[in-house]
């Protein structure tokens, strides 16, 4: 039987740059990254332990400016890399069936930096991935890879073609799916329970699309005051996740 939830390659010869001692260093330390060149500062290259395979340049801070975006932090050191290979959402699954690790989907949610920072998050809470559309998410970059800190390489990243029959597929591995929103009628805490939970998230200003949420079991609210109308996906992530690990 054909797996579903198929993360879409992102074609040979398109090679992300990361950049920053951190998300350079878990690069290199993950063992299924290919890290296929590195630019970095003499200073910087004392610091980190580069396999003698890949290719090094030396070069001065002004010319590593030059191979990232503007104002980019590279801290010295800037690597080429391969996309990470693709991922099954079945095999994902699969791997935290006996655990009670909660997982994260985005919908549309298409900042890097948010997606980066929810990586982080979702590593810090020990969440078994995240799951994101392919059309409408970023894809990996030298952004994410900063924002995350590292937990691009450590958290599993799962892209599907449809989110709606992926989160059917969440559903019959026993997730309950609750999707946060303004509007819901309860909080998080009033609707997660004992069971397995799956966080879903909508995109920032927009939130859920109404199909999105017509496949969640819950909607829930974060009870924040009224001196702000909503808080950023980022930290919605953040809070909800720590929400789940602490829970009774």
């Amino acid at each position: 039987m054909a797996k579903r939830g198929h993360r879409p390659s992102t074609g040979v010869g398109n090679r992300p740059r990361i950049w920053g001692r951190h998300p350079v260093t878990a690069a290199l330390a993950n063992p299924d990254r290919t890290v296929r060149k590195l630019w970095m500062t003499r200073e910087a290259a004392a610091a980190l332990d580069v396999p003698p395979a890949i290719p090094v340049t030396f070069a001065d801070v002004a010319d590593l400016g030059r191979l990232v975006p503007s104002d980019a932090p590279h801290q010295g050191v800037v690597a080429e890399v391969d996309p990470l290979d693709d991922m099954w959402l079945a095999d994902l699954l699969e791997a935290g069936r006996d655990d009670q690790r909660p997982l994260v989907v985005l919908d549309q949610v298409t900042d890097p930096h948010n997606v980066g920072a929810i990586l982080r998050s979702a590593a810090a809470f020990d969440a078994l991935g995240i799951v994101t559309q392919d059309r409408n998410s970023p894809p990996e970059s030298g952004t994410i890879a900063r924002a995350a800190s590292g937990a691009l390489e450590t958290v599993p990243w799962v892209r599907v073609v449809n989110l709606a029959r992926a989160l059917d597929e969440i559903a019959e591995a026993g997730f309950w799916r609750i999707g946060l929103t303004g509007h819901a009628p309860k909080t998080l805490a009033e609707t997660m329970g004992t069971q397995r939970i799956c966080i879903v998230l909508g995109a920032e200003g927009e939130g859920m699309r109404q199909n999105t949420e017509q496949h969640c079991d819950e909607l829930a609210k974060l009870p924040i005051g009224g001196k702000v109308e909503s808080l950023n996906v980022s930290n919605a992530a953040a809070i909800a996740l720590y929400a789940v690990a602490t829970r009774g």
